[in-house]
């Protein structure tokens, strides 16, 4: 009953305790890429397929493209190129690899994200015993290991929006490329 006579002493608490919640909240709650990453593999294991490639819905004149490695990690990179009708052509003859080669390797300056989704189980904010997944964009690259400090972050509240927004980003990857395994295995069953 001694905070009767200090509101003011309460509410501050009361606000720290929830800013400090929050972003335990936001660190340990599931990706929006998670629950995608895991329909893709599935998707991409039963299809017997290890690459897929698809325009970029929402960066036009991007594409994305991934290497799976089964069981191990999920290989994205997502650019624009400069020769647009070649991806295009690309995709609809199912070079998935030469997308994928080409988006790493002769993508539009300035324009690639790639992202190392390791178990391919979505991106983490904080690994378990295993390595880190990573986002390279530009000349940035953040290792989602939970050390915001070694990656140059200047705080936690930083390091999980950097984490927030490279995952849902990730998730519409990820949702580009299932669509186009999605609407392959439709053409195959007419």
């Amino acid at each position: 009953m001694a905070f009767f006579g200090r509101p003011c002493v309460v509410t501050a608490a009361g606000a720290l305790c929830a800013a400090a919640l929050s972003v335990t909240a936001a660190a340990s709650q599931e990706s929006k890429s998670a629950a995608v990453a895991k329909e893709l593999v599935l998707a991409l294991d039963a299809a017997k397929a290890t690459d897929i490639a698809a325009p970029d819905p929402v960066n036009p004149g991007g594409f994305i493209a991934a290497l799976y490695i089964p069981g191990t990690q999920l290989l994205v990179v997502s650019a624009k190129y400069s020769a647009p009708p070649l991806m295009v052509d690309r995709i609809t003859a199912r070079d998935f690899m030469g997308v994928y080669v080409d988006l790493q390797s002769a993508s539009v300056r300035g324009t690639k994200v790639f992202i190392q989704d390791q178990g391919a189980d979505g991106l983490s904010a904080r690994p378990g015993d295993g390595p880190a997944d990573t986002w390279d964009e530009g000349d940035k690259s953040v290792a989602f290991d939970g050390d915001w400090k070694k990656a140059k972050i200047a705080s936690e509240a930083d390091y999980t929006k950097s984490y927030t927004d490279a995952d849902d980003r990730y998730a519409k990857m990820l949702a580009a490329l299932l669509a186009q395994v999605k609407q392959m295995k439709a053409k195959a069953g007419s």
